[in-house]
Order: structure tokens, then sequence, then C-alpha cells
């Protein structure tokens, strides 16, 4: 099939931003649902969080760095996520950090990366993941990104490859390029995960969403439960749709 690259649409002043539908948010945690129970051999539960760091990024960066970081305050006291940072920019730059244990060391590693400008490196970063899961079980990817530009059957494969390695695509879309989006959904579709998009005007939504979704890769039903029970709404709406 013929290569199709697309570019990405020019951001505009005027653009505003607008907030994603509640049925995107109820459709993102019908599709948590259904993913099993998370168990891990040897109690240690490991995800990868893979960035975009391009330079369309750059107007939103800081805040998004801040929000990743966040992700992983509640597991920080549950113990049990071993999480890997997976980034591109630039000219074919794509680096995967060492595996940390804890939130301070992730967003220690986190402030280091800036934007740069190239174009997206999605197949590289699932290659990637594919040879960590092969290594050891890998529980969950968390992506973030903003557009697509490459071969969306050629990620689709890749994708492929995952789901039936077991390792799910958790796929958060900043923005609403239409390209984008319709590529995250399949890679969420393909893998057994889920796609959600967010904007400025989501940020609480997203970092209880990504909090989530970072508690059940640690511990599963048993951890997530005892964070609904806590104080996070979206965590007690999550649990309720795993059923």
């Amino acid at each position: 099939m013929a290569k199709n690259k697309t570019d990405r649409p020019a951001k505009r002043a005027s653009d505003k931003p607008v907030s994603p539908a509640r049925s995107d948010v109820d459709a993102f945690l019908a599709q948590v649902r259904v993913r099993p129970a998370t168990t891990h051999a040897a109690g240690q539960g490991r995800l990868i969080f893979a960035m975009d760091a391009t330079m369309s990024r750059q107007p939103t960066w800081d805040r998004a760095c801040n929000l990743q970081a966040e992700m992983f305050n509640e597991t920080a006291r549950i113990g049990g996520l071993s999480v890997q940072l997976v980034y591109f920019r630039g000219f074919r730059e794509c680096r995967a950090s060492r595996w940390v244990g804890d939130a301070a060391a992730l967003a220690d590693l986190m402030v280091r990366v800036d934007c740069r400008g190239g174009h997206t490196q999605i197949g590289r970063t699932l290659n990637h993941v594919r040879k960590e899961a092969k290594k050891a079980k890998v529980n969950a990817v968390v992506y973030v990104g903003d557009c697509m530009e490459e071969n969306v059957d050629d990620l689709c494969a890749a994708a492929g490859e995952l789901g039936l390695l077991g390792v799910p695509l958790f796929m958060f879309q900043e923005g609403h390029d239409p390209v984008a989006q319709g590529a995250f959904k399949e890679l969420a579709r393909l893998t057994g995960g889920a796609y959600c998009g967010f904007d400025a005007s989501s940020v609480r939504q997203l970092r209880e969403l990504l909090s989530a979704v970072a508690v059940y890769a640690a511990g599963g039903r048993k951890a997530l439960t005892a964070v609904a029970g806590s104080k996070k709404a979206t965590a007690k709406l999550l649990l309720e749709q795993l059923g």
C-alpha cells in the first residue's frame, strides 16, 4: 500500500480549545473495563510512558510534563510499578530511559526533556515496546501525542504484534487532528487498549485518567479500589466500569 504521510495542520492563534465530549471519556473507561485484572508474577507491574516531544507540542510542554509526572503520585504510595520513559524528537532521535520505580525519579527524567523539531516516530516507539515485552511482561503503554505522520498500516501491523503479546496501548491525544485521532483509536483497538482526547480545558480530567490507568497497571483492581475509596472520582468511575 502506498505511503501516506500527512502534514500537521497549522495551529492558529484563533483556534479555541474545545472540551472532549463526555462520551469520549465514557468510551475510554468502557474500553479499560474489558481489560483483564492485572497480575504480576513477581509483584511488580511494568508500564512504558511514551511521549511525542516534537516542536508542535512546545506550547503546552511544561504543563504536559507536570501532568505526566503527577500520574505516578498515587502509585508511589502503593508501590509495585516500574516505569520506563520513551520519547522521540528531532531527526530520528528516539530514546528510552532506564526503568524507575518511584515518582520522583520519573519526574526528574521528564524535566530534562525539551521539544525539538522533527517528524513523529511512533513506529520506532512501538518496535521498542515489542522488544521490551519480549524480555519481560509489559502491563500497559501510555502514549501522549498530538499528530501522526507515518504510514498507518505499518503502525497497525506493529500494534497487532503488541496485541498478541498482551500489551494494551492507552492513547491520549492532545488537540483535534483528525488523522491522529483515527490512527490512535485504531492502535488502541488492535491492542485491547483505549483512546481519549484532551486539551487545555480538560487538564484535571486527564490527570485523573492517567493516574487511574497507572494505578491499575501497578496493582490491578485491589489497588484501584483503595484509590477510589480515598478521593479520586475518576478512579471510582473507572472501577465501576471494570465491573
